[in-house]
């Protein structure tokens, strides 16, 4: 029988506060470079931003019923992630499940298969990372599970971890180290932000980076 759970413990709103500015890559940074989506994972326009707990499910190559379901059962700030079993001839999604998304207030959604329907779903406003983009639909035969642990783009996803996603890519940070992973990645951006303050006078990251030290150490001298 096919496992659907409704529900699962979620961040609280605690842990999602704080976030504003943090990027993908930070965040994947911040927690020891875990975490990052496959790169083929892609925002399909420019400028999006997605961040929410994931909600997961798994849809059979070329069938979308399980994500019908996955949105029936999301609620408000959920970020479904859908394992559509890597396959990308399919647009398993659409404007007019982009649509009821949107009504049943979920961030955005992320999946390993292919989406239509772009130029639409653009102009509604919803945050789409699939792998591809492609035109042919999908039929609504299989249900798959709802809500267990999905490998996605190579990264472990379970229901309530965070998802950030904008137009570097996509980061998974556990459930049970988001409050870890935000104050690293606070300290990463403000170190960040001392070294564009010195780049700006003209000081080359070479000398901030101590890459003569690393050559040295190398046994190679190179006087820049």
């Amino acid at each position: 029988m096919v496992e659907v759970i409704r529900d699962f413990p979620r961040p609280t709103p605690d842990q999602l506060a704080g976030w504003d500015g943090i990027g993908a890559a930070t965040a994947h940074e911040a927690q020891g470079r875990r975490g990052a989506v496959d790169s083929a994972i892609k925002p399909i326009y420019p400028g999006l931003r997605v961040f929410g707990p994931a909600l997961t499910c798994v849809c059979p190559p070329g069938d979308n019923l399980t994500l019908h379901a996955a949105i029936k059962l999301a609620k408000p700030g959920d970020v479904i992630v859908c394992d559509a079993g890597d396959y990308p001839e399919q647009g398993l999604f659409g404007d007019v499940m982009a649509s009821s998304a949107l009504g049943r207030g979920i961030a955005g959604l992320v999946t390993n298969g292919g989406v239509r329907d772009a130029a639409t779903i653009r102009d509604l406003g919803f945050p789409v990372f699939s792998r591809s983009i492609s035109i042919k639909g999908t039929i609504k035969e299989t249900l798959g599970p709802v809500n267990r642990p999905v490998v996605l783009g190579g990264i472990l996803v379970r229901p309530g971890d965070l998802v950030i996603g904008d137009d570097d890519g996509v980061a998974i940070v556990p459930l049970e180290e988001i409050e870890a992973v935000r104050a690293a990645s606070r300290q990463r951006e403000e170190k960040e932000a001392t070294f564009r303050s010195k780049l700006a006078t003209g000081v080359t990251t070479w000398d901030l980076g101590g890459y003569g030290a690393i050559l040295r150490r190398k046994g190679i001298e190179l006087d820049l």
